[in-house]
């Protein structure tokens, strides 16, 4: 086994689920995070098979929740940090529930950044010192010409930005840091008529994440290489 390792939020179903699997079956050491994981039966058979997965209970919307993990890990080199745990509200013109809308921003657009401030010492620390967020090309305002999804959009588009800033103010500290479009994939968010399945998806992502470096830091790529407009 090699020496990495990657922690991963929302490790319990689909992209998160499917990172678990394949860097785990590559000899990574896993800190796979969930909010419940007693009901997370597939991440726990795949934690029966792998011992290089360790499950921990993480619910990103509990800011206190994660810096009691960080101080828990402490003593943990983190290589990769993938920001996977997200929600998506459904919101159009006149039928917008705010308290959703102001809940996705918690998940969405807020937790990634608390869990680069929390962990950022446990990627210093380590060789690869990479952060990854998965975000949306829904969250771009150059690919934005079907309207509507007014909450899930926005959430994404800030997430956009904070990392964008995040990029420039880790840079000193030669972390990396990468705003990642895992396509339209079949998860039980993105639904069965989603085009893209979670393994090519994430084989894509992860060859971006290989690539990245302090030199390409800040960019928005989708899992097939390419640029995202902003």
């Amino acid at each position: 086994m090699n020496s990495y390792q990657v922690l991963i939020t929302g490790a319990n179903r689909g992209i998160g689920l499917e990172f678990t699997k394949q860097y785990a079956a590559d000899g990574w050491s896993v800190l796979a995070c969930c909010r419940h994981p007693q009901s997370a039966l597939d991440l726990q058979a795949l934690a029966a098979v792998h011992s290089n997965v360790i499950i921990h209970t993480l619910d990103v919307a509990d800011f206190a929740q994660i810096d009691a993990l960080a101080l828990q890990l402490r003593d943990e080199s983190i290589d990769v940090l993938i920001n996977n745990a997200g929600v998506y509200p459904h919101s159009s013109f006149g039928d917008t529930n705010y308290d959703d809308w102001a809940a996705a921003f918690k998940v969405n657009s807020m937790a990634p950044l608390k869990m680069a401030e929390a962990f950022v010492q446990h990627i210093s620390r380590s060789q690869l010192k990479k952060i990854a967020t998965l975000t949306s090309k829904m969250g771009s305002l150059d690919d934005n010409t079907s309207g509507e999804s007014y909450s899930y959009r926005s959430s994404k588009t800030a997430v956009n930005m904070v990392m964008k800033s995040l990029s420039i103010d880790l840079k000193p500290y030669g972390i990396s840091v990468v705003t990642l479009h895992p396509g339209w994939v079949q998860t039980d968010m993105g639904g069965s008529n989603a085009l893209v399945s979670a393994q090519t998806s994430v084989t894509g992502l992860r060859k971006v994440i290989d690539g990245l470096s302090v030199a390409t830091t800040g960019q928005f790529i989708a899992y097939d290489g390419k640029a995202i407009n902003w």
